[in-house]
């Protein structure tokens, strides 16, 4: 039952209340249907929504962008083990010949090309740090090529958000994210 579901919601006991809600960097279709209603009226009766990040805003994504490249000259190829830079290689060239098969009928019909999409997707490879492109990795499955075009939730939120003219804001900032994973070492990524 929806009114049964851990909602992911908690109150913030004030005049008018707040609420915190926590969200997932997944495709919003595939947990929509699963938030409870209590969260949808909690955002629906929101004048004010804060995010993550501003996912809305173009100096956002190039500041995301910008934070995964490695050091100006150095290439992915000089970071990496021969063995596992081969590998990854291998990899991205098997992600790039399947892609066209992992895309759907709805996706083509809006235009998306499975070279376009790559490109967005895994473009300039060689220069990201080790640990983006680990997760540039995890999301190159024919599940996730699949669900490409549909925004996550973080982002629907945002859009919706703006649609319905609620203010927002951001609590963290680019660099809150970057650093802390551009500081791990090899090992631990």
């Amino acid at each position: 039952q929806q009114n049964e579901l851990n909602s992911f919601l908690w109150t913030i006991k004030r005049d008018p209340p707040s609420y915190f809600f926590g969200t997932i960097h997944v495709p919003y279709t595939r947990v929509w249907d699963f938030i409870p209603e209590n969260s949808k009226e909690a955002f629906q009766e929101s004048h004010i929504v804060y995010f993550e990040l501003d996912l809305t805003d173009p100096y956002t994504i190039s500041a995301l962008t910008s934070c995964q490249l490695l050091p100006q000259g150095e290439n992915l190829q000089d970071v990496l083990p021969r063995d596992i830079y081969r590998r990854l290689k291998r990899h991205l060239e098997y992600v790039k010949l399947m892609m066209p098969s992992w895309m759907t009928p709805d996706q083509r019909g809006k235009g998306l090309y499975a070279d376009y999409l790559f490109n967005a997707i895994a473009g300039n490879w060689e220069r990201k740090r080790p640990v983006w492109v680990m997760l540039m990795v995890n999301s190159l499955t024919e599940v996730d090529i699949k669900s490409r075009g549909v925004p996550v939730l973080d982002l629907f939120l945002a859009q919706e958000a703006e649609r319905l003219r609620k203010q927002t804001g951001a609590v963290e900032k680019v660099e809150e994210q970057c650093h802390p994973l551009n500081g791990l070492n090899f090992s631990q990524v």
